[in-house]
C-alpha cells in the first residue's frame, strides 16, 4: 500500500491489497477500500462506506456523506460502491437514510464526470455515465448503461430504464423508459436510444422492429392502456418491448415521460 503521511486513515477502516491513497484523505471509521483502489488528494470518505476494487477516485470527492434529509438524525445507514468505477472530481455521493434501505447502492464500471451528486437511497446500475454535474434526488433508480447528460437533474424517487439517454439540462420530473431518449426542460420523450442500440450490436431488423413497437405504443390510436396491452402480444418476442411495458406499469411516484402530441 501506498498510503501518504499526511492522510488519516481511521482504526476501523479496512483497506485492501494494493490501495493507495494521496495526500490529505481522510478514510474514516467502517470504510471499506477493495484491492487496488486509489484515492488521490484531498478526498474524504466519511463513514460506512464500501469501495469495491480497481475503483479510481479523484480529488475533492465526498463519499458515504450523511443524507441530505431533514428527518436524519445519526442513525447507521452506508453507501455501497461496486468496482471499477472512475469518480472525478467534486463527486457527492451519500449514505442511505432509515426511512427507506438505509443504503445508497451504486454498481460497478461506471464514470461519475466531475460534480455527479447521488443522493441518498439511490441504486444506480453499472456501464453508467454521469456527465458533469449530473445529479439524482433521494430515492432514485437508474439502470445500466444509462447515459446522463451534464446538469441533468432527476427528481427524488425517479426512474431512468437501462439503455436511456437524458440529453444535458434536462429536469427529470418523470420517468425515462428503458431504452429512451429524453430531454428538455421539463422532460420529453423524443424516441429510442439508437446510438446505445447499435453500440449493444443491435442489427437494422431489430431496431426497426423495436421502432414499430415504440410508435404502436407512443404515437398509435386509442387508449394508452389499451396500446400497452396490444404490444405486449404482438411483440412478446422481444424481451426490450416487454421490459418497457413493465416498466410503464409499475407502480411508482413518478409518471413516465411521454412524447408530445
Amino acid at each position: 500500500m501506498a498510503i501518504h503521511p499526511t492522510a488519516q486513515i481511521d482504526p476501523a477502516a479496512r483497506l485492501g491489497e494494493g490501495v493507495e491513497i494521496g495526500p490529505w484523505t481522510i478514510v474514516g471509521p467502517n470504510v471499506a477500500l477493495g484491492d487496488g483502489v486509489r484515492v488521490a488528494a484531498h478526498v474524504v470518505i466519511q463513514q460506512d462506506t464500501t469501495v469495491g476494487a480497481g475503483t479510481t477516485i479523484h480529488p475533492f470527492c465526498l463519499l458515504g456523506g450523511d443524507p441530505q434529509h431533514g428527518g436524519y438524525k445519526g442513525e447507521p445507514v452506508a453507501l455501497e460502491i461496486g468496482e471499477n468505477n472512475t469518480i472525478r472530481e467534486h463527486c457527492t455521493f451519500n449514505r442511505g437514510t432509515p426511512g427507506d434501505r438505509k443504503l445508497t447502492t451504486i454498481g460497478s464500471s461506471g464514470l461519475f464526470m466531475t460534480g455527479a451528486h447521488v443522493g441518498h437511497d439511490c441504486i444506480v446500475g453499472d456501464n453508467v455515465t454521469f456527465a458533469n454535474n449530473a445529479t439524482l434526488g433521494g430515492h432514485a433508480r437508474v439502470g445500466n448503461r444509462v447515459f446522463l447528460g451534464g446538469l441533468a437533474a432527476v427528481h427524488q424517487f425517479g426512474r431512468i430504464g437501462q439503455g436511456a439517454i437524458v440529453g444535458g439540462l434536462s429536469a427529470v420530473t418523470r420517468d425515462v423508459i428503458p431504452y429512451g431518449s429524453a430531454w428538455g426542460n421539463h422532460v420529453r420523450l423524443h424516441g429510442l436510444n439508437l446510438i446505445g442500440l447499435k453500440r449493444k450490436g443491435y442489427g437494422k431488423d431489430e431496431i426497426r422492429r423495436l421502432l414499430a413497437a415504440y410508435r404502436d405504443i407512443f404515437e398509435g390510436e386509442g387508449v394508452f392502456s389499451a396500446r400497452l396491452d396490444a404490444a405486449a402480444a404482438t411483440y412478446a418476442d422481444l424481451p426490450e418491448i416487454q421490459e418497457i411495458i413493465a416498466f410503464i406499469r409499475e407502480d411508482t411516484r413518478r409518471p413516465v415521460a411521454l412524447p408530445e402530441r
